[in-house]
C-alpha cells in the first residue's frame, strides 16, 4: 500500500507539472530547427536569476494549466537566462534590455512579436500569445503597416507600446503621430509619453511640456514636477561629465541646476551621481567618503533608501568606520519599516562586523518575514546556518 501511495503521488506531481508550459531544455538552434519542421513560433522566455516579476512568472502564470494547454499546442517553448551562455548572445542579437521578455520567433529566426513584463492574469498572458500567432496583430505586421502609412490611432498606440523599451525611435515616431490625434489622455497615453520623455532632446519631451494641463488631469502635479526634474538632471549629467577624462564640471552643473532647485538640493545630487560614478569605476575609497557626506542625516531618509545604501556598503566597502555607519543605516531602515530584505541586510552587516549573535538574531528574523511573504529565503537561510 505504502508503494501505492507513493507511485500515485508521483503520477499526481507529473500530471500537475504537465499542466503548465513545457519548456525545452536544448541548444538554440535545435528550438529554430523544431519550429520550422512543425511550422510554429518559439515562445522564449528571456530572463535573468536576479528579475523579480521573471520569478513571479515562474510561479504563478508559466505553471497555469490554461496557459500550459495554449503555450504547449502552439508553440516551441524555452527559457534562456540572458546572463549566462549562449543567452548573452540572443540578449545581443534580438535587443533584450528589459526583463522578463517574451520573445515570439519565426523558425528563420526572425522575431516577429515580443512583450515584456509581469502579467498578473493568466488570460492576459494567453492573449499575448495568440496575438503573436495572428499575422494582423503581430509586431513586425504593425511595423509595416506603419511604414507603408497607416497612422490609425489603434495600431500608433499598439505599436508604440510594443516598441518603448527595445526600439525608441520607433516608439517615439508611432508618438509623435498619435498624441496628436488624442485630446483626452488615458493613464496609458500618459505612461507612454513618461517612457519616451527620458531627454530633454525627445520630441516627446516637448510634447510632455506643452500638454502638461492635460497630463495632470491623469498624473498628480507633483509627480509630474518630479519626473521633469530628474529628466533635467539627466540631461544636466551627461553634459557634465566628461566620459573621456572621467572629470566632471562640477560649476557648471550647479549654476544650471540651481535654476530648477536649491543650491543644497543641487549639491547633494551631483554628490549621488559622483558616488554612482565612482561605485560603476569600483573607486570604493571614493564612493565611501561621497556616501559618508550624502547620507550623514540618515534619520530622514525612507527605509527603502537607507536599506539600498546599507546593502551597498555591505558588498563594497571594508573599513570598519564604514561597516559599523551601515549597521546604523540598517538599524534605522529596520526601525522605519521592517521587512525581508532591510532585516536580511542587517544580519549580514553585523556578520561583516563581526557580531555574529546579532546576526544571528536577525537572520532567523529575516527568515521567518520572508517565508510569510513568500519570498526565496534560500541564501539567508544559509547564512543563517553558518552561524
Amino acid at each position: 500500500m505504502k508503494k501505492l501511495a507513493i507511485l500515485s503521488s508521483l503520477i499526481l506531481s507529473a500530471v500537475a507539472f504537465a499542466q503548465g508550459i513545457n519548456f525545452e531544455e536544448t541548444q538554440f538552434k535545435n528550438l529554430l530547427e523544431k519550429a520550422k519542421k512543425e511550422n510554429k513560433l518559439i515562445f522564449l522566455d528571456a530572463y535573468t536569476t536576479w528579475c523579480g516579476p521573471c520569478k513571479l512568472m515562474a510561479k504563478n502564470i508559466f505553471p497555469q494549466k490554461e496557459v500550459g494547454d495554449y503555450f504547449n499546442a502552439n508553440f516551441v517553448n524555452a527559457k534562456i537566462d540572458m546572463e549566462k551562455g549562449e543567452g548573452i548572445e540572443i540578449a545581443k542579437k534580438y535587443g533584450v534590455r528589459s526583463y522578463p521578455t517574451y520573445l515570439f520567433i519565426n523558425g528563420n529566426g526572425e522575431e516577429v512579436h515580443r512583450s515584456l513584463g509581469y502579467t498578473p492574469e493568466a488570460k492576459d498572458f494567453i492573449v499575448i500569445a495568440k496575438d503573436a500567432n495572428d499575422p494582423n496583430k503581430r509586431l513586425s505586421t504593425l511595423k509595416q503597416k506603419f511604414e507603408k502609412g497607416d497612422t490609425s490611432p489603434e495600431l500608433l498606440k499598439n505599436l508604440a507600446g510594443l516598441t518603448i523599451y527595445n526600439d525608441p525611435q520607433t516608439a517615439a515616431k508611432a508618438l509623435e503621430k498619435y498624441l496628436p490625434q488624442v485630446k483626452t489622455f488615458t493613464q496609458e497615453d500618459v505612461q507612454l509619453i513618461l517612457m519616451a520623455s527620458q531627454n530633454t532632446e525627445s520630441p516627446i519631451y516637448k510634447i510632455f511640456k506643452d500638454r502638461k494641463a492635460d497630463i495632470i488631469k491623469v498624473f498628480p502635479e507633483a509627480n509630474y514636477n518630479a519626473f521633469d526634474k530628474s529628466v533635467q538632471v539627466s540631461a544636466l549629467f551627461k553634459k557634465s561629465y566628461n566620459a573621456e577624462t572621467k572629470t566632471w564640471n562640477d560649476q557648471y552643473f550647479l549654476t544650471e541646476a540651481q535654476k530648477f532647485m536649491s543650491k543644497e538640493e543641487a549639491e547633494k545630487t551631483l554628490q549621488k551621481a559622483q558616488m554612482g560614478r565612482a561605485a560603476r569605476a569600483k573607486d570604493f575609497k571614493t564612493y565611501e567618503k561621497l556616501a559618508l557626506e550624502v547620507y550623514k542625516d540618515y534619520q530622514t531618509l525612507s527605509s527603502n533608501e537607507l536599506n539600498e545604501i546599507a546593502w551597498n556598503f555591505f558588498e563594497n566597502v571594508d573599513s570598519k568606520s564604514g561597516l559599523e555607519t551601515a549597521v546604523k543605516w540598517a538599524q534605522e531602515s529596520v526601525k522605519k519599516e521592517e521587512s525581508y530584505a532591510n532585516t536580511d541586510t542587517l544580519a549580514n552587516l553585523y556578520n561583516k562586523v563581526g557580531d555574529k549573535k546579532n546576526a544571528k538574531i536577525w537572520a532567523q528574523k529575516s527568515v521567518n518575514l520572508g517565508k510569510a511573504a513568500g519570498e526565496d529565503v534560500a541564501e539567508t537561510e544559509t547564512l543563517l546556518k553558518s552561524l
